[in-house]
This record gives C-alpha cells, sequence and structure tokens, in this order.
C-alpha cells in the first residue's frame, strides 16, 4: 500500500497518515492481524518524520485500529467496539447538524451513506 501526503494541505501529516492507513483497512488492504509497516519505513517512502508516523501509529491505537506489540502496529479493529460506537453516534451526531443546517435533506443522507458503504 502506497501512502501520499499532500505536503500543500492544511490537515497535519498525521492525520493524513491515520485517516489513509483507516481506508486502508477499511478496503481490506490490510488485514485483521497484518503488521504496518515500521514507522522508520514509512517514514521514508513518504518523506515525513519518524515522530509523525509514530503519533499517526498512536493515535490508531487509541482508537482501536491497531494494537502494538514486538512486531510492530498490528491491524487490531475488533478491540472496544462497543466504545467504537459510542463515538461514532457522536461523530455522526455533528456531520448531521450540519448536513440539516446545509439543507441536505434526510434522503440524500442516506444515500451518501448508502453510496459510501458500497466503497467498502
Amino acid at each position: 500500500m502506497i501512502f501520499e501526503i499532500d505536503f500543500n494541505s492544511d490537515e497535519a501529516f498525521y492525520m493524513q497518515l491515520k485517516n489513509q492507513i483507516i481506508l486502508a483497512i477499511a478496503t481490506r488492504s490490510y488485514l485483521e492481524g497484518e503488521v504496518l509497516p515500521s514507522v522508520r519505513k514509512l517514514s521514508e517512502d513518504i518523506g515525513i518524520n519518524m515522530h509523525t508516523v509514530n503519533k499517526a501509529y498512536t493515535v490508531l491505537k487509541d482508537e482501536g485500529f491497531v494494537k502494538v506489540d514486538r512486531r510492530g502496529a498490528v491491524v487490531a479493529v475488533d478491540i472496544n467496539k462497543a466504545e467504537d460506537k459510542r463515538l461514532i453516534i457522536e461523530e455522526l451526531k455533528i456531520i448531521i447538524a450540519r448536513a440539516t443546517l446545509k439543507g441536505i435533506k434526510r434522503e440524500e443522507m442516506h444515500a451518501l451513506i448508502d453510496a459510501i458503504y458500497d466503497e467498502y
């Protein structure tokens, strides 16, 4: 899997990397139990600081997408599902509130969600 950082983006590099890894897991480019590239290797491959990669991995661990063991960062999405669901609901509340304020109707939101789910 090749990750790309947009050096002109306002989004922090670690967030860009974190989000790309989540998408890679969701699209099954990385499977449960698979080891992600080492911090050193990934930082060299994409041209960012090792501390930035390490921060992305730490956030992924904190959010329950990976665990860290002697092999490195390992995909482990089946951890803490109840807590994850609670956090997703909180994020969805904000997204739905924004959509409502922008005049996006319920049916449009359902269609958008269905289209996104079809990607995974």
